[in-house]
């Protein structure tokens, strides 16, 4: 039955099935045998519960779940049929979970149970197995949800909602058990006895202690007994022993006696010194003040001295006591004595914590600290426990809600400096020399330092403080009748801080924690554009200087040429543009010819003179045509005489054009002249015709530019400084214009002015009125003043911190601390400059006393003895002599000797000296001599002796005993010290430093690599040692030498590397259009010692091809120049009508070709051979009467694209008409057109970017790369530009595009920091270290960084000097055998070289007196401990051993590691074999270490000669031999009942004493009979009926781990089949197997013989129609066929 959610009970489904069952086993399955009702079958089944819902977070959430009646079958039915009594609820309350429940609720989670081995778990109870390393575990823990405020539970739902349920089980390793492994035993002790019979020992110490439920530890201690002889004499069988010394306590109070003494001589001191004078009370006084400074009166110490007492006993070696007088010593010890009365370090509660040393609000920086301090009321006396720590610190974070936030830092920087290329510079660059008009890439620096971000604010919100104290202090004034709103300071809202932009104060660059900005970076300084401009054009007509106004005669000749190239200043800084020349009859427009008409004979005649009509057009002074009105006033060109030659006619050719004027202009003794010729094209005849003129009349020449060669251009000068202009200086004012956010804002506008002069070429200056008045340049234009820019510098730091140090003799050393600013930024533009002093320094305040305690210790007191009532019955006791105890005062001081409280001297000062000491009265019979003088002084060191000496006093001069110089030596004679000191090095060379003062910085504030300063000479060093003549370490300044040897040496300094200049351009790659020019380096020295490397050269000619230009040709700079056809040479002559086959030749010369035409002749090679005019034509000189025809005109174009459909055609017109009956030739020509022949197509080309081109005064950076537009003709010849523009081809081209040479940025470095601290305090290799950082790294070509960052240089050896202890002295008991005594140790000061080998000396102890008191960091020293010294025949415990090694309980190889231990054990020493059973127990403790060594064990044997029995033994993988670790799994047995033992592999003795193998070998014996080897033998497994494997297997049995032959989790039996006899000989079945074997082969042999053998064929009669067809099988090696 279960229980619903209401609580009503309900059937489960398995009761119903348990009713079902019973029903069904006892036949009573019907339905009539139910209940009446029949719901006895039925019950109430549930759904899962559904997600809580609500409206509000929490507990008030509700959940429904569905319910319903079901069968015992498991079918749904009606719910009437189930018991609505026990109907469980569909409806219960919940908790609503929300996201903010998330910060209430978390998973409470339990600590890990104990690790249960997985087997247990799995089937009930531990197997056995066998452990290595370790067993898998499984470990639980409780896992629940909880309320954070009070860990109340909760359900595990409302967790789960935010996060998944942790786990509630892990894996875990239980650790194999760890068994006590120990040493090997000492060698035997020497017999405790030296007659009779005793003991010898040895003993073991423990090295593992047992773990995990390991075996013990065995004994330590073996025992042995031995005789050496028989006693002569009587056995000494009684010891006199000394027990411990009893608690220190008081004696017994004084009695009323004593008092009533004390008390009366009190009174009578008093009344004494009443009686005195009072300069005797004061000196009285003065001495008791003393006197009680001397005393210990401080409250911190209340010193009793009390008394102890120890018992002596007689002790017999049976270990019983017996009287005393058995024992008779010489002299009976101490049994009582002074001591102090041990009293604990008592301190004070700790005090209230005192506030966070962090006073701000910042999650991001360091925590604070607080601390809490006590006072010590009491110190230690005695052997009281000392005192506790007495501060106590914590971190903590400032609480409250006014914390103010934490000052932030932040980096700042200065301006940038100035750009300069100088610094990219290489050494062989000669402009390093020349440093004016460098342009291009370059460096600028800044100077990077560190400020408070939120000083303003922090400023404000002290400020913000102040006021609201201030308010608070006068609120109680305020009266009653004002009112709340004056009572309320106005202060104003956080938010509205207004910050003035100052400065910041900078601060040490150590507070700044983020990335440093960068100190450098590249920069550009534009590179002038010089101005070019193209040559110039021809000289124009003579114009009026203004054509409106044409008064006057004068005019003018102009020739301009235009600006090609913009400069960067504008135009104003190019050459002048227009020239001008004076000319006469000047005029604005003219007619100009276009053409001539044919001739056209006079009245209306076929032949003879007439005229020809010009065709002409208005042009201006620019030769743009214009309206033909305005050349109304110029008279128009005449018709032209000309004659039409008549069929007997000489015909002449038309005048060539005019040739260009030999002169621009004319002078005295050179006049420009211009020429014309004609030639010959036909005679004329015999008679009748007009005659052909002679050769003269063929050319004719006339004047040209008559006009003097003066020519005057406006010259102007460099534009002045942009100075304020006064007509606009109100203007600018009003209108208040503000610089930009720049800083490099324009203020307002200003004005420039320059002076323009007309110059008169190859004069100089003449007056203005000689230029033309147009072209005259402006002399003032407007500017823009730039902003003044004031310096800015930031306020003085703060004062550096003077750190206070003392010199040997305990004065302050004066120091010296400094302030300093930065200039922010430079002052230009005429604004106020900086100040001088950017740096401050001044002397720090020294303080009176130097800051430091001290102990001070005071007199000691007088030694106090055990009162003479408790030692008088000591025997050879005296009252007023004895051992006894003093004490002393101790007091704090500061170092000029000022009190100081004593907590000082605890923090600060050394260890506190003792204040009680044993000491000694002497009594009437001993010997009482002065103390030591002084030693004599030594002459010399090395020579002589020096003494020192004491004398007896009062009655000790008269005793014999104190007489005897061997007891009591009077004086003391040693040698003079000798002081010989050698000096040798030690140690490595450091680097090569230079010198401090040598390296000076650059501009720029840092390093360049192979800078002048950081190379050269030069020193290196080598620490110097200094030995005294013990060999033992001294300081240098005893050898007198500074600690080192110098060596000069070298630092290469860096050569870059070096190439040729630049070569001169090479010729353009073409004549025609568009090539390339270039320029080359050559290599001529290769860098070294991290110079600038070389660019990238071409390694077969060494050659940088660095520079490649392109280059445009003109295709018409040379043109072919062709002189006119000479005179016909006829080659048949006919007289009569001089006609006929002739040939014709004329001059063809290749000319320069300018603006004017061509020039002057130059080489034919200039000009382009396939356009080269013929020199020479054949053709037929007409006869007369023949029509003549002029010179064929230029072909016609062909219309692109050619094709073969198109064609050319050149004309010609007749010049004399033909006879009767004669016919002119065709006047026209056609060819058709031909691709490449005489068409062309046209297309643009362009070339290749040329390489980044720079101003020449530009080292690197911004430039620009070119490319060219070509014109190709379609046999791939370049053309003029002009045939493919006027195709208007597409051109879309870009032709020029920015580009960026690297800059060779050379490896800037920092500064060498500051020598580190030495890194050893003391010894031989102490070495101190300085850095550099890159602060730019190389870029380009630039020179690379060094490998060197890093420099070191040997420290000054010192001598490490600590306190050692000596070893423990033996256990002395004063004159007694045995007992409690005390043994000793000294605490010395030695010397070493600080290495890990080096051996110590020990030196005196003033040279430790600057170091603490400790012994390798223990400030606890002790100097005598308690020991026992055994008894004669006593057993007793030996001192403890020293700690093991640290050993790590581990599984070496499967990286499991559990801990690391180290032990240390006692053990038993006995002397007497009768005492043993009285020895104690022997004990071991251990300790966790870090840092153990994970070992193995494994047993070794071997045999010894001489010996029957061999040695086996445990060993650890360290080679140690130990007992203990090994496998308890079949070890090598040395079993006393076999013999000889059972030394061989899988061997073990059996209880018969024989030697047998293990499970799975079988025994080889020897022929004597001995077991000679353990052989495996196979295992025939033979399957059971139960076993699903068929298949039998041989495997050989390794370790069996259970003696019978069926093992857990395996079926079937195991036979192991041995074939030798106990005898060693083989068994019988064994030869009959062998037998069978035999046989079985024989047999197969044979088989395989018959099988391959060839059958042979039977003779029988073919069968022609056999149906039977052979079957041929084909093995291919498969086994299932």
């Amino acid at each position: 039955m279960g229980q619903g959610a209401g609580g009503t009970p309900r059937k489960r489904t398995g009761g119903s099935w348990y009713l079902l069952v019973t029903l069904l086993l006892c036949g009573f399955w019907k339905a009539h045998s139910q209940t009446d009702d029949g719901k006895s079958v039925y019950f109430w089944e549930t759904g899962p519960w559904g997600r809580c819902m609500g409206s509000d977070c929490g507990p008030g959430g509700s959940q429904s779940r569905a319910v319903w009646c079901a069968h015992v079958d498991g079918w749904t039915t009606l719910h009437t049929n189930c018991d609505q009594g026990q109907r469980p609820s569909n409806q219960r309350n919940c908790f609503r979970v929300c996201d903010w429940h998330n910060d209430l609720y978390d998973w409470k989670l339990g600590a890990w149970n104990e690790c249960v081995p997985v087997s247990a778990r799995t089937f009930g109870a531990p197997r056995q197995f066998t452990c290595s390393g370790g067993e898998e575990g499984i470990q639980t823990r409780e896992v629940g949800c909880m309320l954070k405020t009070d860990g109340s539970p909760a359900e595990d739902a409302i967790c789960e909602y935010f996060e998944p349920k942790p786990r509630l089980e892990q894996a875990c390793l239980i650790p194999c058990p760890q068994d006590c492994v120990v040493s090997e035993y000492s060698p035997w002790t020497s017999c405790s006895k030296t007659c009779g019979t005793g003991l010898r020992n040895r003993v073991r110490s423990v090295l593992v202690p047992p773990l995990f439920g390991g075996a013990g530890c065995p004994n330590l201690t073996e025992f042995q007994s031995c005789k050496p002889g028989p006693c002569v004499g009587p056995e000494g069988l009684y010891s006199l022993r000394v027990g411990p010394w009893s608690p220190c306590a008081l004696p017994p109070t004084r009695t009323a006696r004593q008092a009533k003494r004390r008390k009366g001589k009190g009174q009578g001191l008093r009344e004494r010194g009443g009686v005195k004078d009072p300069e005797t009370r004061e000196l009285i006084q003065k001495k008791r003040t003393r006197n009680r400074l001397n005393r210990q009166e401080s409250p911190f110490w209340d010193i009793q001295v009390g008394h102890q007492t120890r018992e002596v006993t007689c002790i017999h070696r049976n270990g019983s006591t017996v009287g005393r007088n058995l024992c008779i010593p010489r002299e009976l010890p101490l049994t009582i004595q002074s001591c102090v009365l041990p009293k604990d370090c008592q301190v004070t509660e700790w005090t209230d914590w005192s506030s966070c040393s962090k006073t701000c609000v910042d999650p991001e920086s360091v925590r604070g600290n607080r601390t809490r301090r006590r006072q010590v009321i009491q110190f230690p006396v005695g052997e009281g426990i000392e005192c506790p720590l007495l501060e106590e610190t914590e971190s903590c974070e400032p609480q409250g809600g006014t914390v103010p936030p934490c000052a932030s830092y932040t980096w700042r920087t200065t301006e940038w400096s100035d750009c300069r290329v100088d610094l990219l510079l290489s050494q062989q660059d000669r402009r390093r020399s020349n440093m004016t008009g460098l342009c291009g890439g370059g460096l600028q620096t800044r100077e990077v330092y560190c400020v408070q971000a939120n000083a303003e604010l922090l400023k404000y919100l002290n400020n913000l403080k102040e006021k609201d104290k201030a308010n608070r202090a006068i609120s109680p004034v305020i009266t009653a009748g004002q009112t709340q709103r004056q009572q309320k300071p106005s202060v104003p809202p956080l938010l509205s801080i207004t910050f003035q932009i100052t400065a910041s104060r900078p601060v040490e660059n150590k507070l700044c924690t983020g990335p440093v900005p960068n100190r450098s970076q590249r920069c550009q300084i534009p590179c002038p554009i010089d101005c070019e401009v193209s040559p110039w054009g021809a000289w124009g007509p003579c114009v009026f200087e203004n054509c409106d106004d044409q008064t006057g005669k004068k005019g003018f000749k102009l020739r301009k040429r235009q600006i090609t190239n913009e400069p960067t200043g504008g135009p104003g800084s190019c050459p002048h543009l227009v020239e001008a020349m004076p000319c006469d009859e000047p005029s604005c427009y003219k007619w100009q010819l276009v053409s001539l008409d044919r001739c056209v004979p006079d009245d209306g005649k076929q032949c003879g003179p007439g005229t020809q009509l010009p065709q002409v057009q208005c042009i201006n002074s620019n030769g743009e045509p214009v309206d033909r009105s305005l050349c109304s006033s110029s008279a128009a060109l005449e018709p032209v005489r000309c004659e039409l030659p008549c069929a007997r006619d000489c015909v002449l050719s038309d005048w060539t054009p005019w040739s260009t004027c030999s002169q621009t202009c004319s002078s005295k003794t050179v006049e420009g002249k211009q020429m014309r010729t004609r030639s010959i094209l036909a005679y004329n005849a015999g008679e009748g015709g007009s005659q052909c003129p002679n050769s003269s009349a063929l050319q004719e020449v006339r004047n040209c530019n008559e006009h003097a060669c003066i020519v005057y251009h406006w010259q102007t000068g460099p534009w002045g400084p942009c100075t304020e202009d006064p007509s606009t200086a109100s203007l600018n004012t009003s209108a208040g214009i503000r610089p930009t956010g720049d800083g490099q804002g324009l203020c307002s506008m200003g004005v420039q002015t320059r002076k323009v002069m007309c110059v008169r070429v190859n004069v100089g200056q003449v007056p203005p009125k000689k230029c033309p008045e147009g072209p005259r340049p402006s002399t003032m234009r407007p500017c823009q003043l730039p902003c003044k820019k004031d310096c800015i510098v930031t306020p003085f730091s703060d004062w550096t911190e003077c750190l206070v140090s003392c010199d040997a003799g305990g004065d302050a050393v004066k120091r010296k601390q400094s302030r300093r600013r930065l200039v922010i930024q430079k002052p230009s533009n005429g604004g106020q400059e900086c100040p001088v002093v950017l740096e401050e320094e001044r002397d720090c305040e020294v303080p009176k006393v130097c800051p430091g305690f001290r102990w001070k210790t005071h007199k000691w007191r007088k030694c106090q003895l055990v009162p003479w009532f408790l030692r008088k019955d000591t025997p050879g006791a005296q009252e007023t002599c004895g051992p006894g105890l003093q004490t002393r005062a101790v007091s704090c001081r500061q170092l000029d000797g000022t009190q100081a409280d004593i907590s000082e001297c605890l923090k600060s000062a050394k260890a506190m000296p003792t204040i009680t000491q044993r000491c000694q009265l002497p009594c009437q019979d001993d010997c009482q001599l002065t103390n030591w003088s002084k030693f004599s002084s030594c002459t010399a060191d090395c020579v002589g002796v020096r003494t020192r000496k004491r004398a007896l006093i009062g009655r000790s001069k008269k005793k014999d005993k104190c007489k005897n110089t061997q007891m009591y030596p009077l004086s003391e004679t040693q040698y003079c010290p000798c002081d010989k000191y050698n000096a040798q090095p030690v140690g490595k060379w450091s680097d090569c430093i230079l010198p401090e003062g040598g390296r000076a910085e650059s501009t720029a504030g840092m390093k360049v690599q192979g800078d002048v300063k950081e190379c050269g000479q030069g020193y290196r060093y080598q620490a110097m040692v200094c030995y005294d003549q013990d060999n033992r370490l001294v300081e240098t300044s005893r050898c007198n030498s500074h600690g080192y040897i110098e060596e000069a040496c070298i630092i290469p300094c860096p050569s870059d590397c070096k190439l040729s200049e630049w070569s001169n351009w090479s010729r353009c790659s073409k004549s025609c259009g568009s090539g390339v020019k270039v320029r080359s380096k050559w290599l001529r020295e290769k860098p070294y010692n991290g110079g600038r490397p070389c660019p990238k050269l071409d390694h077969i000619n060494q050659v940088q091809r660095e520079r490649v230009v392109p280059c445009q040709s003109d295709c018409n700079q040379y043109v072919w120049v062709a002189e006119p056809w000479s005179v016909w040479k006829v080659s048949n002559v006919d007289l009569k009508e001089n006609c006929g086959e002739g040939v014709q030749t004329r001059k063809v010369r290749c000319m320069l070709n300018t603006v004017d035409g061509p020039s002057e002749a130059v080489e034919d090679y200039l000009c382009d051979p396939e356009e080269m005019p013929l020199g020479a034509r054949e053709s037929r000189l007409p006869c007369p009467e023949d029509c003549v025809l002029n010179d064929w005109g230029p072909w016609s174009r062909c219309s692109v694209p050619c094709t073969r459909n198109n064609s050319r055609v050149r004309t010609a017109y007749t010049l004399r008409y033909p006879g009767v009956g004669r016919q002119c030739p065709e006047k026209s020509d056609k060819e058709s057109c031909s691709l490449n022949l005489n068409c062309f197509n046209y297309f643009y080309n362009i070339t290749d970017w040329s390489t980044c081109q720079l101003s020449p005064n530009a080292v690197c950076g911004s430039g620009i790369k070119t490319r060219m537009l070509d014109c190709v003709r379609s046999d791939g010849k370049s053309v003029d530009i002009k045939f493919c523009e006027e195709l208007r081809l597409e051109k879309n081209w870009l032709m020029n595009v920015s580009c960026t040479v690297e800059c060779p940025v050379n490896c800037q470095l920092s500064a060498w920091s500051t020598w580190s601290e030495c890194s050893q305090t003391c010894g031989l290799d102490g070495k101190m270290r300085r850095q550099r950082s890159v602060v730019q790294a190389s870029q380009g070509d630039g020179r690379p960084c060094p490998s060197q960052m890093e420099q070191w240089k040997p420290c000054p050896v010192r001598p490490c000097y600590r306190w050692q202890y000596s070893p423990w002295s033996e256990c002395r008991v004063e004159s007694v055998v045995c007992g409690h005594g005390t043994r000793y140790r000294n605490l010395s000061c030695f010397v070493s070289d600080g290495s890990s080998d080096g051996e110590s000396s020990m030196v005196d102890e003033e040279l430790c007196g600057s170091l603490e008191l400790a012994v390798n960091g223990d400030k606890t020293i002790i100097l005598k401990e308690a020991c026992t010294l055994p008894c004669p025949g006593e057993c007793y415990l030996m001192e403890w051993s020293d700690w093991s090694s640290c050993v790590n309980i581990c599984v070496k190889g499967a990286g499991v590691d559990f801990a690391s231990v180290q032990v240390r054990s006692r053990a038993v020493l006995a002397q007497e074999p009768e005492n043993l059973q009285l020895c104690p127990d022997q004990a071991w403790e251990s300790q966790p270490c870090t840092g153990g060594e994970c070992y193995e064990y494994k047993w070794l044997s071997s045999s010894r000669p001489n010996f029957s029995r061999p040695v086996v033994w445990c060993q650890r993988s360290d080679g140690l031999n130990v007992t203990g670790g090994c496998p308890a799994m079949n070890p090598p047995v040395d079993n006393s009942s076999c013999d000889p033992p059972c030394l061989m592999p899988k061997s073990f003795c059996s209880e018969a004493g024989i030697c047998m193998c293990e499970e799975g070998f079988t025994e080889v014996l020897s022929p004597a009979g001995q077991l000679d080897q353990c052989a495996p033998i196979p295992i025939l497994e033979i399957p059971t009926a139960g076993d699903k494997k068929g298949d039998v297997k041989t495997s050989r049995a390794i370790n069996p781990t259970l003696p019978t032959t069926i093992q857990p989790g395996r079926t079937g039996r195991t036979w192991y089949l041995q074939p030798y006899g106990p005898d060693g000989k083989l068994k019988m079945w064994v030869y009959g197997v062998a037998a069978g074997a035999f046989v079985l082969l024989i047999f197969i042999v044979s088989m395989i013989y018959l099988a391959c053998k060839k059958p042979k064929r039977p003779q029988r009669q073919r069968q022609q129609n056999n149906r039977l067809k052979p079957l041929t099988l084909a093995y291919d090696g498969d086994t299932d066929m």
